[in-house]
């Protein structure tokens, strides 16, 4: 599917219609995905006008989530879509596949392990996250992570 940068949602907002950008793409489920879904949410963000940390910040966000719904779903490809909310971002990556009944969760001790260490990191990184039912199967993982523009 292809990206959509400038596709807005729009909301009712005390009286008058705001514009908030949103973007949403698919990849391949393949780890060869990952630096691709990295590389389209930088150039979002830089489009959008987020600053350097921010634009770091949701770029590791993004690749733990679309790193985990290619490691550990029954996925053909990955969903991931990012919209901006005034002082913030959510970043929702969805999967195809089941990924087990309680979904995504820190495993105790796995910030000492080579591999298990993502969702510390997404849980450091972001105001809040979590999970929900996809639309279409499978899950939703959604992060929201403090945004600011450049000055």
């Amino acid at each position: 599917m292809a990206s959509s940068y400038n596709a807005p949602l729009l909301g009712r907002c005390g009286g008058f219609v705001a514009e908030r950008p949103q973007d949403a793409f698919h990849l391949p489920a393949r780890r060869t995905s990952v630096a691709e879904a990295r590389r389209r949410v930088r150039a979002l963000l830089h489009e959008w006008g987020a600053d350097q940390q921010v634009r770091d910040d949701v770029e590791l966000v993004v690749s733990e989530l679309f790193t985990n719904a290619v490691r550990h779903s029954d996925s053909e490809r990955v969903g991931c879509e990012l919209t901006l909310f005034g002082t913030y971002v959510r970043i929702t990556v969805t999967d195809e596949g089941a990924s087990g009944a309680a979904g995504p969760h820190v495993q105790p001790r796995s910030v000492d392990k080579e591999c298990g260490r993502g969702l510390f990191l997404v849980g450091a990184l972001s105001e809040s996250w979590g999970t929900r039912p996809g639309d279409a199967g499978g899950q939703a993982v959604w992060a929201e992570l403090p945004y600011t523009a450049t000055h």
